[in-house]
């Protein structure tokens, strides 16, 4: 086959291109350049698809002996990550800019050049598995070890995309046999340590980053009774579950600490309280997507005419609301719903509800909940609401 290899420079996509030469493909390397301003990305090992990194990949390449190429998405970086990343900070909401970067960047924008090449799947180094069922249909599944599997940030991927996906380190034990691996091949990046963090924010603050590119205003910071408790500079800086940085100068009448439960862009007000009143029972998402074919309950539903108060598809399911969560046991159902911008659309809009079996704190609009059966990852949506089990009147819209 001819595969193209997503180098970003670090040590597992090196060791997973590695692996498919060994395999007998034709490879190619190719380093996405996501930005045109030096210093915009992080440098050292702190970010990713920096300068430094692009060296480190072309040195990789050198060693397989394999071709290797920069690419330009830039641009497109721009507007589909960096941009709507400060976007939902604008309407109060925490966005996942790495999950949105696989979705647009890495498996949309690149894929679709790579196929328009004739090149027949994209490898990269992340830890997750693709299996075919046995009708042929492929499906994304957990890695081998569950310590390094990264198929949550991987749930944006299509069953289109999934035809051309190939990650080698899916049944890797450890990210100690990658490194041993890449020392045993020659690579300088053997040692390198992982990236982290925000990749287009350099120097990893990123209220001041937001400060920057949103317009901020001082408000109020109030309890749950709607007392004010103290004054911030910006309520969009601020996301649910944050407790540093509320500097409200005295304790709770508890003497606990206290964390943000809710942000409110349109008044510019932050609500906080409890630890206790993190926790939620119920999640909405909207703007689902199916990784693989659907399951039978989501094909229904999804072809019958969405009227409302139609009988929505229901089926059980683990959910995840960040990249390295537990899985929490679930109930999901899906409904077609009317509200002012599915009117304004000229349709109802789907939304995805996840009934929680065990609590979750902390779970912000805008993250993303990817939905499992097993070690199958069925698709993921965008949490709109959260729904607190103590307070039912936390209804972050």
């Amino acid at each position: 086959m001819k595969i193209l290899a997503a180098m970003s420079g670090g040590v597992d996509s090196a060791v997973a291109a590695a692996r498919a030469v060994d395999a007998g493909h034709d490879v190619v390397g190719v380093h996405l350049a996501l930005s045109r301003m030096p210093g915009t990305l992080r440098t050292g090992s702190r970010g990713c698809c920096t300068i430094e990194d692009s060296m480190d990949a072309r040195r990789v390449c050198d060693k397989l002996g394999i071709p290797f190429y920069v690419w330009d998405f830039s641009e497109r970086f721009k507007e589909d990550v960096v941009d709507d990343f400060i976007s939902e900070y604008e309407h109060g909401r925490t966005p996942n800019p790495c999950m949105r970067c696989n979705e647009k960047i890495k498996f949309a924008a690149l894929l679709e050049k790579a196929v328009a090449l004739g090149f027949d799947a994209v490898v990269t180094g992340h830890y997750a598995k693709v299996i075919a069922n046995k009708d042929g249909n492929r499906e994304l599944h957990r890695a081998a070890t569950w310590a390094k599997d990264q198929s949550y940030v991987l749930g944006v991927l299509t069953h289109e995309q999934l035809k051309h996906a190939w990650f080698p380190l899916a049944d890797t034990p450890s990210k100690d046999e990658v490194r041993a691996e890449a020392a045993e091949r020659g690579f300088s990046v053997a040692k390198k340590p992982d990236s982290y963090d925000i990749c287009f924010i350099p120097e990893g603050d990123t209220r001041a980053w937001l400060g920057d590119h949103i317009a901020l205003r001082e408000g109020e910071i109030k309890d749950t009774e709607g007392n004010v408790l103290g004054h911030h500079t910006g309520a969009q800086a601020f996301t649910v579950g944050q407790r540093k940085g509320l500097a409200l100068g005295r304790p709770a009448a508890d003497g606990k600490p206290r964390f943000v439960l809710e942000v409110k862009p349109k008044t510019n007000e932050v609500i906080v309280g409890s630890r206790e009143l993190l926790a939620v029972d119920e999640i909405r998402g909207i703007r689902a997507t199916w990784a693989g074919l659907p399951i039978a309950e989501v094909t229904e539903f999804l072809e019958k005419t969405p009227e409302r108060g139609a009988q929505s598809a229901e089926f059980e399911i683990t959910s995840q609301v960040r990249a390295h969560a537990d899985p929490v046991l679930s109930a999901a159902h899906m409904e077609w719903v009317e509200d002012d911008e599915s009117v304004e659309a000229g349709k109802l809009r789907l939304e995805i509800v996840v009934r929680l079996k065990e609590g979750l704190k902390g779970v912000a609009p805008g993250q993303t909940v990817v939905m499992y059966q097993g070690t199958r990852v069925l698709g993921q949506a965008t949490i709109n609401r959260a729904y607190s089990l103590n307070r039912a009147d936390i209804q972050a819209a």
